[in-house]
């Protein structure tokens, strides 16, 4: 009878410990501006990006920072510390060098725990926690914005091998921390969408495998526990748009090993939001649940969690568009098709890594009734109209005498170009030669790039990937680039 008491409050305080940490994520969403550090604004951070916030962390007696390892190409890793607690949590961030969402949530986190707010819940987290933080583990890839190291491997299938500097060092801190908790932060790729439906798997998470069988031993479902009361997070501010990620077991991976070696492991993975291109709503998102699954770790109350809540998070899907066009009529060969277009917005590099331009292409057509779209067009009694170019011009256009163009159906300016720049913010490509349009298709891979009619006339262009209403002023519609065709 004693013991059913004991457990009976037992229960009644993690409940209580748990309704609490829910409720300082909305503080945390409500305040997070405070915290954002501005100097990380898009994606495409460098590791020189990186040196005077560390800098200045480092100046800070609260933490302990320390050169733990060097990438291929000689650029630092750094191990940055604090908390007084028992339980170790290790987070580190872009193992791939092109998934730097959570490197910036993490320089949010530590301006939070600089700051004079929060005292009894920072109180609350670094009186039990020891936090480490390895931001940027792939520095070598960042600079050139890919996902591979210096050596061309990916990072985390070296879990084994450790040929890797980088992956010797993971391996080495994960070891001598011995760490209870850790998150392993990356990006999925936009496309990604929570099984069945069209909402984007914005968050993604995984309790990691650590054999094929996907047995669960009380490590992997500490892990699981903590990812129900985030998805109940993510699930406040961006509802249906959690993603769980595929629990197949790679024996080559650091999160699977890791999870193997004791630690409960938390794969959260950033994936897309509407209008959230270069990932900005999706950071704060990291930031208010890492900091908010911090807080219940530390309470203790992640343990009154049921794991069975863990299986109904949807599945990741891949079966979304940036652009998808349905019920359009093609004419071919004289005959008339009804097809849906699946279009990519796909972003090409520019020299320094630093920014992007879109080239767009067809990644899928015919009946896509069982994919979605970030933006939809239904085009039904709409016809595809083949593109157009207009004679030698090479001035500059205005907006009207580009919408001009665009109501004629034409798509294509000839002319001489300019001596840099693959892309034009005009919404009509530069060529120096007329492109034959005469014998038109639609093809898998080809940029997008067409015109839609209804009863006669030009209404939609679609340029590059790109919708646009031809009645509407383009300044008011979501347009990124035609482009430069050398």
């Amino acid at each position: 009878m004693k013991r059913t008491v004991l457990l009976f409050f037992a229960l009644v305080f993690l409940g209580a410990n748990l309704g609490k940490a829910q409720g300082i994520t909305d503080q945390l969403y409500a305040t997070y501006e405070k915290y954002k550090e501005p100097t990380l604004q898009k994606r495409r951070i460098k590791y020189a990006d990186l040196q005077p916030l560390i800098a200045q962390v480092k100046s800070n007696p609260k933490f302990e920072v320390q050169k733990v390892g060097t990438s291929i190409e000689g650029r630092d890793l750094t191990l940055i510390s604090l908390g007084e607690g028992t339980t170790d949590i290790f987070l580190w961030s872009q193992m791939h060098g092109d998934e730097p969402t959570a490197t910036q949530a993490i320089f949010d986190i530590l301006n939070f725990f600089t700051a004079p707010d929060f005292q009894e819940e920072k109180k609350a987290i670094l009186s039990q926690l020891k936090l480490h933080f390895l931001p940027m583990l792939n520095p070598d890839g960042a600079e050139v914005y890919q996902r591979r190291n210096a050596l061309g491997i990916d990072i985390n299938r070296d879990a084994l091998r450790l040929q890797s500097p980088e992956g010797q060092t993971l391996k080495r801190i994960r070891d001598s921390l011995e760490a209870d908790f850790g998150f392993n932060l990356h990006d999925q790729s936009r496309y990604y969408n929570a099984e069945r439906t069209p909402k984007p798997a914005t968050i993604s998470y995984l309790a990691t495998a650590y054999n094929y069988e996907k047995d669960v031993n009380e490590v992997r479902e500490n892990a699981m526990k903590v990812i129900v009361f985030m998805n109940d997070i993510i699930q406040k501010y961006a509802p249906g748009q959690v993603g769980r990620y595929s629990d197949d077991f790679e024996p080559r991976a650091f999160g699977d090993n890791i999870a193997k070696w004791g630690t409960s492991l938390i794969l959260i993975e950033s994936g897309g939001f509407v209008n959230d291109r270069e990932k900005q709503g999706i950071r704060k998102l990291n930031y208010v649940s890492m900091l908010s699954a911090l807080y219940t770790i530390a309470q203790g109350s992640y343990k009154s969690i049921s794991i069975e809540e863990y299986e109904k998070i949807p599945r990741n899907d891949r079966k979304l568009f940036d652009l998808k066009i349905t019920n359009m009529t093609y004419e071919l060969l004289g005959k008339k098709y009804i097809l849906d277009l699946g279009i990519q917005q796909q972003e090409i590099d520019l020299k320094d890594h630093s920014d992007f331009y879109f080239k767009s292409i067809i990644v899928d057509q015919g009946d896509l009734s069982t994919y979605y779209g970030y933006e939809t067009f239904d085009a039904t009694g709409y016809t595809i109209v083949p593109p157009s170019s207009t004679e030698r011009n090479t001035g500059s256009l205005s907006s009207s005498a580009a919408m001009a163009l665009l109501k004629k159906g034409i798509a294509y300016r000839v002319g001489l170009l300019p001596k840099r720049g693959f892309f034009t913010t005009e919404p009509v490509h530069r060529v120096t030669k007329a492109p034959n349009t005469s014998d038109f298709r639609l093809a898998v891979g080809q940029n997008p790039t067409f015109f839609l009619k209804k009863d006669g006339k030009i209404t939609h262009a679609v340029i590059n990937g790109f919708l646009i209403d031809v009645a509407q002023e383009l300044s008011g519609q979501r347009f990124g680039n035609a482009l430069i065709i050398r």
